[in-house]
């Protein structure tokens, strides 16, 4: 193999062509290609304040979240709907007032449907999707990988905050810490002097298992663990808001979605860490869900499309939000 002479140097071009190949190209990158490739199209703007439903399998909101533009074209308002369409729902209790509030101004909007409604508990809601006898399920919990499996969908309709509530005329009015909730309702505290109230037993009112409300708070206050077997914990046999609060007294302790006890006056709803629940801090949220069967038909599919449409969701924030 041949060397260069000594002293001498290797042929080729020079540096300075090396560098302006690279600034060339640059330039190229920077201002030619997107012309080539097109500009990206516009996406739609988010107004602020306004939380973006997500609609997945799971309907957790960790799944592939779908911003407004895709949503409205997923779920369109009608601008009619026919006579004598019939939505039929049943679930969670904690979507009372959403349920109604939209009922009537679906019934306003469309005069001549039927929006038929029933709060039997997030489990009993999506047994009876399951079964036929009922087109939509109110539930203030994600579906299940089982769920989901025999054909089930989940869209996010709201956001719920979970309120811890004692009785108006229980002397405790100090403020709880996430970790004092826990161990009231594992049964680990068990009177009301140990968070300096009076010498007396706190009586724990749970919710029972079919309830969205009662698993959400599992997972949100007890970190998915166990309620606690102690005798002062007792399991209503129904889910229902209104016998619930009404054995609070003056010893009692429970949870409820906030739209449904923030104009009650017989209760009043204890501080988390200090905070309210209509405080953005608070740190019980969770969202809630309209569940339909697939193929959706074009009465859910309609009854959805309004939910989520601006009118909707501006009737929705009005049954959800407090005094």
């Amino acid at each position: 193999m041949n060397e260069p002479p000594a002293g001498g140097s290797r042929k080729g071009p020079p540096p300075i062509v090396f560098l302006l190949l690279g600034i060339g190209a640059l330039w190229l990158l920077f201002t030619q290609l997107p012309k080539l490739l097109g500009s990206r199209p516009n996406l739609p703007a988010i107004p602020a304040g306004v939380s973006l439903p997500g609609v997945g399998g799971t309907g957790s909101g960790d799944g592939i979240a779908i911003g407004l533009g895709n949503l409205a074209q997923r779920f369109p308002r009608e601008s009619a709907v026919p006579a004598g369409t019939t939505i039929s729902i049943d679930g969670s209790t904690s979507m009372v007032l959403i349920n109604e509030a939209l009922k009537t101004s679906f019934l306003t909007t469309y005069p001549g449907t039927v929006v038929n409604t029933a709060a039997t508990g997030s489990d009993n809601g999506l047994q009876a999707l399951l079964g036929g006898s009922v087109n939509l399920a109110a539930s203030s919990r994600p579906l299940t990988a089982a769920e989901q499996s025999q054909g089930l969908e989940a869209v996010t309709v709201a956001r719920d905050r979970i309120a811890i509530v004692v009785g108006t005329s229980n002397p405790f009015r100090r403020s709880l810490s996430r970790s004092q909730l826990q161990q009231i309702f594992r049964g680990e505290i068990r009177n009301w002097s140990t968070f300096g109230g009076p010498d007396r037993p706190i009586r724990v009112l749970n919710r029972p298992s079919v309830s969205g409300t009662h698993k959400a708070f599992r997972e949100l206050v007890l970190g998915g663990a166990d309620f606690g077997k102690s005798p002062n914990i007792t399991s209503l046999d129904r889910d229902a808001t209104t016998p619930l609060l009404r054995l609070l007294g003056s010893d009692g302790i429970s949870y409820a979605t906030y739209a449904q006890v923030a104009d009650q006056q017989t209760v009043r709803v204890v501080a988390v860490d200090g905070s309210l629940p209509d405080a953005e801090s608070y740190p019980f949220q969770r969202p809630l869900f309209y569940v339909f069967r697939k193929p959706i038909n074009p009465a859910v599919k309609a009854f959805l499309g309004f939910a989520l449409s601006a009118d909707g969701q501006s009737r929705i924030k009005a049954g959800t939000k407090g005094p």
